[in-house]
């Protein structure tokens, strides 16, 4: 069972209860920047991965662990530097002389610590990690990737860029909405789910516009929640069309995900009768209405309209592109169909061509 613990001071807490004497580092670029960043005494520091991180940048990192006998992992930064800890934990006790992918996954034992310093993806609260193989993404799955602890430290999110936190922030909102009307949706998730959508509706105009320290311990929570929400449920067709759009474009992921987000949204609205939840198209319609409820509003419409308010309260650029048909056709057939499948009404390629028409469409009449 994960232990969520408020604070920076915990860290040390962390290590001691798992009886660490000889931890690794993960941390990136922003770590020298942080107000923390003197609290820790690793026995090795591993940093040398990109934002989007490969496999054999994970394998450097398994290396890096093993020569210094390292019993524990504290992994400080974003997204993808907690993923590349959970992959150097899952892999560090495997044969390193077979492709890690390849191999069964099993529990190593090694204890995780995960400092989360931005507020969006509620990586340090799931069971998935992300990595490249070949320049194809890879999801890496497994329940005990799960950090053991996972540090809440809103004062790490005070020198984030605007852009990022704006970027962050819709990725904790979408993925809490999307649980919501994931298929795999629980009372456990949904309740998760809820409580960070609450918690960002009612403080994400504090958190981007005034900075404040109490928005930004809220909006950190939400981003947890999400992420708790979504290691149940798992994400839907508005993260399926995302990866595509930030490989193309350098959009940043939850930038991408919003795009997305209303359109599938409204069409979702416009065909119950596509619902493939077994639940059937009650439950999804009583899900939207629930939703718009969540996002302040009276009706399902109002709080897909709300959403667009945001973004363009929130000011986000553009989407464009100079060969927009060709674009249409890569985008439409790049959709992983396994995480369709979590999506509560179906989606064939035509379907998703027209969805990513309108992002486009939209983004250029509007935001």
């Amino acid at each position: 069972m994960q232990q969520i613990l408020k604070g920076y001071e915990n860290i040390e807490k962390a290590l001691s209860e798992v009886g660490s004497k000889r931890y690794m580092l993960v941390c990136d670029t922003s770590f020298p920047f942080l107000p923390i960043k003197d609290s820790f005494h690793p026995t090795a520091m591993f940093n040398d991965f990109t934002p989007n991180p490969l496999y054999e940048q994970v394998c450097a990192g398994v290396r890096l662990f093993n020569d210094n006998h390292c019993d524990a992992i504290v992994a400080v930064g974003g997204g993808s530097t907690i993923d590349v800890a959970k992959c150097i934990k899952l892999y560090c006790r495997m044969d390193h002389k077979e492709n890690y992918l390849q191999q069964e996954y099993k529990d190593s034992g090694i204890p995780l610590i995960a400092v989360p310093t931005t507020a969006g993806t509620g990586s340090e609260s799931t069971r998935y990690a992300v990595i490249y193989f070949e320049g194809k993404k890879q999801s890496v799955t497994h329940e005990s990737i799960v950090p053991n602890y996972a540090v809440l430290e809103p004062a790490l999110l005070k020198s984030l860029p605007l852009y990022q936190k704006k970027c962050t922030m819709l990725d904790a909102m979408c993925q809490c909405i999307e649980s919501i009307w994931s298929v795999n949706s629980t009372d456990e998730s949904m309740l998760y789910a809820k409580i960070g959508l609450q918690m960002i509706m009612d403080h994400w105009h504090g958190y981007i516009e005034d900075n404040n320290d109490e928005d930004a311990q809220y909006i950190m929570m939400a981003a947890n929640y999400g992420g708790r929400a979504i290691n149940i449920s798992q994400t839907t067709a508005p993260h399926a069309m995302s990866y595509k759009l930030t490989s193309m474009y350098g959009l940043p992921h939850g930038h991408a995900v919003a795009l997305c987000l209303p359109e599938v949204w409204m069409y979702m609205m416009e065909h119950p009768e596509k619902c493939i939840d077994p639940r059937g198209k009650e439950h999804l319609e009583f899900v939207f209405e629930w939703l718009g409820q969540m996002m302040g509003c009276d009706s399902a419409y109002k709080g897909l309209m709300m959403f667009r308010t945001i973004m363009f309260s929130l000011g986000m650029p553009e989407l464009h592109s100079e060969h927009i048909e060709t674009d249409l056709d890569v985008l439409s057939s790049s959709v992983n169909p396994v995480r369709l499948k979590n999506n509560p009404v179906a989606l064939d390629p035509n379907t998703l061509r027209y969805l990513y028409e309108r992002v486009f469409s939209f983004t250029k009449l509007h935001i």
